[in-house]
């Protein structure tokens, strides 16, 4: 019984055995596969790259090849992000300045307001001026001189009688802080709108281009209704760099010549009248032109360039004022198709800053990054060089001040296609061309490059880079050192 339960016993022992270690054996094989699987896959999507070097060792040949191909296919992945990131740069960094405005909207301007937040730049009030003289009138607003109220001053300073506003300004000493203000008018339609772009304008330029313009402080709304404010209408203000403009010098027969001092610290000396004339000319409109292309690179079109709207400082220095016409092209500000704020005697003869079919702008964003080509395709920035040659022609041809000899030659110029050299062989006004003819006729010949038509491709006219680059600008032996001697050289 033993013997044969023995075998039964081993049987059932190696039966055990089998029973109880192929299970294990089968789930080491298992598992083994499932690693080696799970490596495997690894390796093919980590390594297959090294694989294929591995497999390609056995044949020498065909792996210098492709050690030479993959190579050039990375140098040529390098240069072309290097092409990339440059193509990438220029654009961003090209007119109207994608990068600079975004940095301007999204850095600047926040630091800004933060700024005169907590200088209380942005919490002016009526009572902190007193307004003086009317200094001119346009259809949106009025413009005063002032003066900033000191802190300390009382109640019945601050809010002086009738009468009494103007004798301070003048008088007392305290009062010595001068402003201009701008009473944006109430109830006509679209002055609260133009007020509005205005002050955005200002504050924009103020950082991208504050040489160009006055410096500007803020504005307030008013708070009563009195002799001179309407309860909740906007005033704008400016720090004083002066109160004539360049058409108040203009309307004087002695102009340029009662701007010399002004533009030169002084009378030059050495040089005959005419030869002045065309030096103190071609200082004010270097320095208009210069402004302009400043303004340009920021994107910003002015629409309304003429002698009421620059104003000459008292250190000779040009700055353009009245931006509520302007447009941002950069970001579709102030832009409306088929709409122009503009003056009929200094319009250039397209009418609009950009064609009639340009679409409404898309939201700030996209129009911003669109920007650069509608400006290369446009050239928005030519419709104000064509108002700063129709400046040009004023200060050089006494006749072209009067209002009508300028609207005459708005009609003729036009009956000639904007030709300037037809209309100077057609004209009726006999104009004098004397200081446009000097220095072999360079001041004519710029002229004729800014008062014309555009080509089919939106070119034709020079642009502001263009128009400081002409010889004009270039200054003669004599004229050279005539601006030389206002220095002490």
């Amino acid at each position: 019984m033993a013997s044969l339960l023995c075998p039964t016993s081993a049987t059932v022992q190696q039966n055990h055995r089998v029973l109880c270690f192929s299970p294990l054996k089968s789930l080491s094989q298992v598992n083994h596969l499932s690693l080696t699987k799970r490596h495997k896959n690894t390796t093919e999507r980590c390594n297959a790259f090294d694989l294929l070097q591995q497999s390609l060792s056995q044949f020498p040949v065909v792996k210098s090849e492709f050690e030479s191909v993959t190579g050039e296919l990375n140098e040529v992945q390098k240069w072309g992000f290097i092409v990339f990131a440059g193509l990438t740069w220029i654009y961003l960094t090209a007119r109207p300045g994608v990068l600079v405005g975004a940095i301007d909207a999204y850095l600047l301007a926040p630091l800004q307001l933060g700024l005169d937040s907590l200088t209380g730049r942005r919490s002016l009030k009526r009572s902190d001026f007193l307004v003086g003289d009317k200094l001119g009138e346009g259809s949106f607003g009025i413009v005063y001189s002032g003066v900033i109220v000191p802190k300390n001053a009382s109640l019945e300073d601050r809010l002086p009688k009738r009468g009494k506003a103007k004798k301070a300004l003048v008088d007392d000493d305290r009062f010595k802080e001068k402003v201009i203000l701008k009473k944006v008018k109430v109830g006509v339609q679209g002055a609260e709108e133009c007020g509005d772009y205005e002050e955005w304008f200002n504050y924009r330029l103020s950082r991208a281009a504050p040489e160009t313009c006055a410096e500007f402080l803020g504005s307030f709304v008013a708070d009563q209704t009195n002799s001179q404010f309407v309860k909740g209408g906007k005033w704008l203000v400016w720090k004083f760099e002066g109160d004539r403009t360049l058409a108040d010098y203009m309307k004087d027969r002695s102009f340029p010549l009662n701007i010399e001092s002004v533009m030169f610290g002084r009378v030059l000396q050495g040089v005959e009248s005419v030869k002045r004339n065309a030096l103190i000319i071609k200082q004010i409109l270097r320095q208009i032109i210069t402004s302009l292309k400043k303004i340009h690179d920021t994107g910003i079109v002015h629409r309304d360039v003429k002698p009421a709207n620059i104003v000459v400082t008292k250190r000779g220095q040009i700055k353009l004022i009245d931006f509520g016409a302007a447009t941002d092209l950069r970001i579709g500000k102030n832009y409306v198709p088929n709409r122009g704020l503009l003056d009929p005697d200094y319009c250039p003869p397209e009418l609009y800053v950009l064609p009639e079919e340009t679409p409404s702008p898309p939201p700030e964003p996209i129009a911003a990054l669109l920007s650069p080509i509608l400006w290369q395709l446009n050239s928005p920035d030519l419709f104000d060089m064509y108002s700063a040659g129709i400046v040009l022609l004023q200060m050089a041809i006494p006749s072209l001040r009067s209002p009508a000899y300028l609207k005459n030659f708005n009609s003729e110029i036009k009956a000639v296609q904007y030709d300037l050299n037809k209309w100077r062989e057609r004209t009726r006004l006999r104009p004098d061309f004397t200081i446009l003819d000097l220095e072999s006729g360079r001041g004519w010949d710029l002229a004729t490059k800014l008062i014309s038509e555009r080509g089919s491709l939106r070119r034709g006219r020079l642009s502001a880079a263009a128009a400081l680059r002409h010889p004009y600008f270039l200054l003669g032996g004599d004229q050279a050192a005539a601006v030389l001697s206002k220095f002490g050289f």
